[in-house]
């Protein structure tokens, strides 16, 4: 059976050095923020080309504190994508805003900036744009009508690590970027990671306070804060697997274009443009018949995933927020989309019988 994903295999070549930094950590007897979360949020911040970044303890709270640096108005409108996962609709009630979905464009199934522009109101203070499956959101329009209507800018980075548009990497777009490192990422820790990147001293020092308590000095709390931080652990994991990040990526676009140039033009594949650098969290195609052909591919000895299988307006917990509320468009994605493997772990050979097998579905 070829796994989706496995993640023993995936770690399994950073193995040695896990231990190896295990062993040191343990001898150090400092465990929560120390060294090895400064010396990832230097790391990463450089990665992405930002002046910031920091360590939090899910891709959840990346965001919830980026829109809580912001300062918004409480009740405030916050434009979202109307096929994100959960987690980003989540932050923005948590933040005390009213999330809005927008349609994203069907070939990129990233936020369409056109359908953006027509929900904008005199309440509309953000918008929210996810870099879905790994490839950036068309920034140029999205900063184009940030500043056209005034909106704040955050960035959901989640399936993006070192994704880029333009040649300019995701997270350095916004006015803050949340980044999750749930072990499944590209960079993956082993639990639940996250951090915020920006090039603003101002939320930087907020998103510090929010993530300890309210505190940058111990015992003496400025603002009502949260428990949030890294994990030196996993930061020390995030620290050595992130000196491969760029290999990890390479590795996923090779079994991705194997994907492009083998399967059948009866599956809608990832559109590929020369402004957007992909690095494929995850690898989805799209077919009216989704269902059978995952039946089919089980059957045949592999294993996929959907993201997503339902659209957030019809979530049961979203019953109340969106009531009434259509969206066609990310509905359509819901229903046909099918996420291939495409892990780190997996070979050439792995993801050619799997073209292999799809081309003779139906």
């Amino acid at each position: 059976m070829l796994d989706y994903e496995n993640l023993r295999k995936l770690n399994q070549p950073f193995f040695k050095a896990y231990k190896k930094k295990f062993s040191e950590l343990i001898d150090t007897g400092w465990f929560i923020l120390g060294n090895e979360v400064k010396t990832f949020e230097k790391n990463y911040a450089e990665y992405c080309g930002t002046k910031h970044c920091i360590g939090v303890a899910s891709g959840l709270d990346a965001i919830t504190f980026s829109l809580l640096a912001l300062n918004l108005e409480k009740g405030k409108e916050v434009l979202v994508p109307s096929n994100t996962y959960i987690a980003t609709i989540l932050s923005v009630m948590q933040a005390g805003l009213k999330p809005v979905l927008i349609e994203p464009d069907i070939r990129t199934y990233n936020i369409s900036p056109t359908e953006a522009a027509k929900k904008i109101t005199k309440n509309t203070a953000a918008i929210v744009v996810v870099h879905l499956y790994g490839k950036c959101c068309d920034m140029d329009g999205i900063s184009e009508l940030a500043k056209q209507y005034d909106l704040k800018v955050v960035e959901d980075c989640a399936q993006a690590h070192g994704a880029s548009f333009k040649g300019i990497r995701a997270g350095n777009f916004g006015d803050v970027a949340a980044h999750s490192f749930y072990p499944t990422k590209n960079l993956g820790a082993l639990g639940d990671a996250g951090a915020v990147t920006t090039n603003s001293e101002e939320y930087d020092e907020h998103i510090r306070k929010l993530r300890n308590y309210g505190s940058t000095v111990k015992y003496y709390n400025d603002i009502v804060g949260y428990n949030s931080r890294l994990d030196e652990m996993q930061a020390a994991f995030l620290n050595i697997k992130l000196t491969k990040l760029d290999a990890i990526n390479a590795h996923k676009r090779k079994l991705a274009n194997i994907y492009l140039k083998n399967l059948s033009d009866k599956f809608i594949k990832p559109l590929v443009s020369p402004d957007y650098f992909d690095v494929y969290h995850i690898f989805n195609i799209r077919h009216l018949e989704r269902d059978k052909l995952k039946k089919y591919l089980l059957d045949n000895g592999i294993k996929t995933e959907i993201h997503y299988p339902v659209a957030p307006n019809k979530q049961v917990a979203m019953q109340n927020v969106f009531a009434g509320i259509e969206t066609p468009i990310a509905q359509e994605i819901h229903a046909t989309t099918l996420s291939l493997p495409v892990s780190f772990c997996h070979t050439r050979k792995e993801v050619a019988f799997v073209c292999e097998v799809m081309n003779k579905f139906m």
